[in-house]
């Protein structure tokens, strides 16, 4: 169990001079990491960056908003080798590790719409941060009082349907708003991997958590069949859809979409 934790235990301590208040917004007053902290932290455990430690941007894309915002959004997957903390003679590399980001590219400020240069940049450092939470980094700073827990209590269905999300393609949308849009991300996402006053959330909006065996059977989402569309042949289409005995890509369930793109 100690050697599980040696990673994590190296990285949960955040220095008070890499920890930043938030002093504007709806966030006021919470607590914000220094972005080059991270970088410090991944180069002093797992090595210089391309030799212990590499990150894959896997998506990078403009969503809409309310009222004429825009949201750049980055996926990433950040890949880390364990040789120098295990002290291993040979290199280990792991799994991918995945981010999302987010940031404004348009906001809407009182002098009217402003529009960010480095919306990208920002948000790529934000997916960063979410890959290297999940190998502990920062873990102190999130148990507390961190831009990630609000601390808010949501007790009834229609605080549930307000609850703006931080983080995401859907950065800054309601769930309720989320809902309309892609129930297969509340459904498949969410309720497996949001915090607890997420799911708390949604189960007030009379969402259940789902199996993994549910989640695969479920119907294959608008963003995959986009994605079949680019990037598989119209033959290889019809050749399996004729193998499960499908008789439209709609019909596709999440497992048999991601069978038929190979992931």
């Amino acid at each position: 169990m100690e050697d599980n934790l040696k990673i994590y235990k190296s990285l949960e301590e955040v220095p008070q001079e890499a920890q930043k208040k938030i002093t504007g917004g709806r966030l006021v007053g919470m607590t914000d990491i220094k972005p080059m902290w991270r970088i410090e932290k991944l180069t002093e455990v797992f090595g210089a960056v391309g030799l212990g430690w590499y990150s894959v941007i896997k998506n990078k894309e403009i969503i809409e908003g309310a009222n004429g915002v825009k949201i750049a959004v980055v996926d990433i997957n950040l890949f880390v080798n364990y040789k120098i903390p295990y002290g291993l003679e040979e290199d280990l590399w792991s799994e991918a590790i995945e981010g999302t980001g987010g940031s404004t590219f348009i906001a809407k400020e009182k002098d009217g719409l402003y529009t960010s240069d480095e919306c990208f940049k920002m948000a790529y450092t934000d997916a960063l941060s979410v890959a290297c939470k999940s190998l502990g980094m920062g873990a102190k700073v999130y148990w507390g009082d961190s831009k990630y827990d609000t601390k808010k209590k949501i007790t009834t269905e229609e605080e549930a349907k307000k609850y703006k999300l931080t983080f995401g393609k859907f950065n800054g949308q309601t769930l309720e708003e989320v809902a309309e849009q892609n129930e297969w991300y509340i459904e498949s996402y969410l309720l497996a991997n949001g915090d607890e006053t997420i799911k708390s959330a949604l189960k007030l909006m009379g969402y259940e958590e789902k199996t993994e065996e549910d989640i695969k059977n479920m119907p294959i989402q608008e963003t995959q069949k986009s994605r079949i569309r680019d990037e598989v042949d119209r033959e290889t289409i019809k050749l399996f859809i004729q193998s499960v005995g499908k008789e439209k890509l709609s019909d596709l369930t999440y497992e048999e979409a991601n069978k038929l793109l190979g992931d």
